[in-house]
């Protein structure tokens, strides 16, 4: 007995045998997957998908998606939903994140093709956080929740299979990390005492927005000890501003995902946003005689602020202070996570996420 399967690329449909294992051994052969199961794409199941966004066409282009240019359609992107395991209402969640790693400046065909260890974060804030149940708190960067699992996957699902980022083969980031299987938060805004993400970056507070940043893995940033503004800012500069990093040698827009803790620590003192962005603008650094001559000191632009001709001017983690992203995020402890992005060759994009007509 056999059943009709639709293409993730080109919604054509398949016949394949009607069974779970013979699909995902067929799509894991054609480089279709991510190498974990998938729900197999019937039209019944794309059809549901599309439900999700009932008001936009299912041949509507969202993007066209490099390096292999595949044409990005509701219903491709649907599909690949459907694969992730992703509910219908998740779809307007992907469709954003998709308009915005597509934007220039995220630099997708580089990101696509790159030995660098970056995956699109996306970071969810609005009112769709709880109406989704996207995780924000305890856990928020690892197992358990249905739609960061399952939204982060259907994006990587689209840039494998719309874009061609077969890993090994087209995508030679060196050494991945996991968020390259999936990669989605929300940010804890009853816990953010100042504007949350999206509101700082000119949405309205009830807009649902997703903003995406190519980010590596999250590093820890702990400080159970210090609660003075100042001595937590001192642990979290030391935490970012390593050698290795990419953004010591160009910048860009680096993730700093505060504690519920250290906010409430911080806020107590009487520090703004703003005070946390410019302290850490001003600590997180690295004196040029120790950036020079390694890492990616040849290869990037060196901020102008930095006087190459001057061993100990120091070279700060971003070009200025509003390019560091703060957000709110996790549970209960003395545990931020800093995640360093790609550098200035790509940076964060945030999109309204379309929830339909008023």
């Amino acid at each position: 007995m056999k059943t009709e399967i639709a293409h993730p690329a080109t919604q054509q449909l398949v016949d394949l045998p009607d069974t779970f294992d013979a699909i995902n051994d067929y799509f894991y052969e054609q480089g279709w997957t991510d190498g974990l199961p998938i729900v197999p794409p019937t039209r019944e199941r794309v059809e549901r998908m599309l439900a999700g966004m009932p008001w936009r066409k299912p041949d509507e282009l969202i993007a066209v998606i490099p390096p292999a240019m595949g044409q990005a359609t509701l219903a491709k992107i649907a599909t690949n939903c459907v694969m992730a395991g992703c509910k219908p209402e998740y779809l307007p969640v992907v469709v954003a994140a998709i308009e915005a790693v597509s934007e220039p400046v995220y630099g997708l065909a580089h990101r696509q093709t790159t030995t660098h260890a970056g995956a699109p974060l996306v970071i969810v804030n609005g009112p769709l956080v709880k109406a989704l149940r996207v995780n924000y708190g305890t856990g928020c960067f690892g197992p358990g929740w249905r739609a960061n699992a399952t939204i982060g996957r259907a994006l990587r699902l689209n840039l494998v299979n719309l874009g061609g980022a077969i890993p090994g083969e087209v995508d030679f980031c060196q050494h991945a990390h996991p968020g390259k299987y999936t990669y989605c938060i929300a940010e804890y805004e009853d816990a953010n005492p100042w504007e949350p993400l999206h509101v700082e970056r000119g949405f309205r507070r009830d807009q649902s927005v997703v903003t995406v940043v190519n980010c590596e893995a999250p590093h820890s940033a702990t400080e159970n000890v210090q609660t003075d503004p100042a001595e937590i800012m001192r642990t979290f500069a030391s935490t970012m501003a390593t050698l290795g990093n990419n953004n010591i040698y160009s910048q860009g827009h680096p993730v700093l995902v505060l504690c519920p803790e250290h906010v409430n620590y911080i806020k107590a003192a009487g520090w703004s946003k703003r005070d946390v962005k410019n302290e850490l603008f001003e600590r997180a650094r690295q004196p040029w005689g120790l950036v020079k001559n390694r890492g990616k000191s040849k290869g990037p632009k060196i901020p102008e602020c930095v006087d190459q001709s001057d061993d100990n001017s120091m070279v700060p983690v971003v070009c200025e202070a509003d390019d560091l992203i703060v957000l709110v995020a996790g549970g209960a402890g003395g545990k931020s996570m800093w995640c360093p992005t790609a550098g200035g060759q790509s940076l964060s994009v945030s999109k309204a996420i379309d929830t339909g007509p008023r």
